[in-house]
């Protein structure tokens, strides 16, 4: 039995063109980047060229190019980095109710361990950031508001421009996880989040797992969490894994500009799904119809559970989610879907498919005709 893939948000399909260009660094330019001797120099021209590049896509400039190992570091970087930076100026952090993990924990740590204060926004019905709570929410201690560009587990688009520019106007700083962003929805550049900090992560657009970049709008200079050396500027310590760059660099190019993701047949596929789903009895819709990732369907289904749906999904080859990838094995439900107004009961009956390039009208076909018989499956007998 063949597999079909509807787990795209999870992680994406190493691209043989982004793994080729990552052959010669792992092979032959093999030179520490901070050496001084040839190999090393050598090493080095590619990272500035891969830095040049990137700055290139984004129009911005190459000293605000930081490469890290993946969306969680660009987080963390972002988050610890600046909160901690500006902490003699105030103790107030705003942030959404439904970042990913890897944003919300690095909050509650700060709020837990460090002294600051935190606000957690709300949502609408839709998973939805209203920019008006934003403004309500900053005060005259606030140095950093963090809102993700789009959610990864129900696909809903923030008005991330909207929010940065209300920030800006602050004067507070504005970090945006856009990890789900690039591939999925057209950029400008860099500067059409209007943000200060955007976190990036190569394997959501076919690149290298382990690689990713954060973007720091200069003059900003987030303080280090990491430390041993120089690397990056001084603002990440870390030799740099220069395969993984070139992997980040051509994917980039590749599937972001224009976004990979933004294909008719993904449109289609999940537009016969979302049909399919609306037509079983128990189903609910979570991703919105409008100003959703197009790629995106998260739904719920009464008198079943994740675990359940997944399972019997798998049993036929269908690979979805529950959500996060990040949260396999928790027992919790989604705090996505919890923070939209649903009931534990429903939340914990989540599930999340997400399409790419690679699917197939046929492999769709399939997974619509399956739906209502797994879904069938794995409610109980006596209802």
């Amino acid at each position: 039995m063949s597999h079909i893939y509807l787990d795209y948000n999870a992680t994406t399909p190493l691209d043989e063109e982004v793994f080729q260009s990552m052959v010669p660094h792992m092979k032959n330019f093999y030179g520490n980047p901070s050496s001084i001797h040839q190999i090393g120099r050598q090493a080095k021209a590619y990272l500035d060229d891969f830095r040049y590049d990137v700055s290139e896509m984004w129009q911005c400039k190459p000293s605000e190019v930081v490469f890290t190992s993946g969306g969680t570091e660009s987080n963390n970087m972002a988050v610890f980095g600046t909160a901690r930076l500006r902490k003699h100026l105030g103790n107030h952090l705003i942030c959404s109710s439904i970042e990913h993990h890897a944003v919300l924990h690095c909050f509650e740590y700060l709020a837990a361990k460090e002294g600051f204060e935190v606000t957690y926004l709300p949502v609408d019905h839709e998973g939805r950031v209203d920019p008006e709570s934003v403004r309500e929410a900053i005060r005259p201690d606030t140095q950093l508001v963090s809102v993700m560009a789009a959610n990864n587990e129900i696909g809903t688009l923030q008005p991330v421009a909207e929010i940065g520019a209300l920030c800006r106007n602050q004067g507070v700083l504005f970090h945006t996880d856009a990890v789900q962003w690039f591939g999925k929805e057209p950029l400008e550049s860099i500067h059409s989040f209007h943000a200060d900090l955007v976190s990036v992560c190569a394997h959501k657009f076919h690149g290298p797992k382990g690689s990713g970049a954060l973007f720091i709008r200069s003059p900003l200079l987030p303080e280090k969490i990491l430390f041993g050396g120089a690397h990056e500027n001084e603002r990440r310590a870390g030799t740099e894994n220069l395969a993984a760059v070139a992997g980040l660099v051509t994917a980039l190019r590749k599937f972001s500009f224009p976004p990979v993701f933004r294909k008719p047949t993904v449109d289609k596929g999940i537009s016969i799904l979302h049909k399919k789903l609306g037509s079983i009895e128990g189903v609910e819709i979570l991703s919105p119809s409008i100003g959703s990732l197009n790629n995106t369907l998260a739904f719920t289904v009464e008198r079943c559970d994740s675990i359940g749906l997944l399972a019997g999904l798998d049993m036929e080859g269908i690979c979805a989610s529950s959500g996060s990838a990040c949260s396999v094995g928790s027992l919790e439900p989604s705090h996505v879907v919890i923070a939209m107004g649903v009931s534990r009961e429903k939340a914990n009956a989540l599930v999340r498919l997400s399409l790419g390039k690679e699917n197939t009208p046929q492999q769709i076909d399939r997974v619509a005709q399956m739906l209502p018989t797994i879904i069938n499956r794995c409610q109980p007998v006596n209802g």
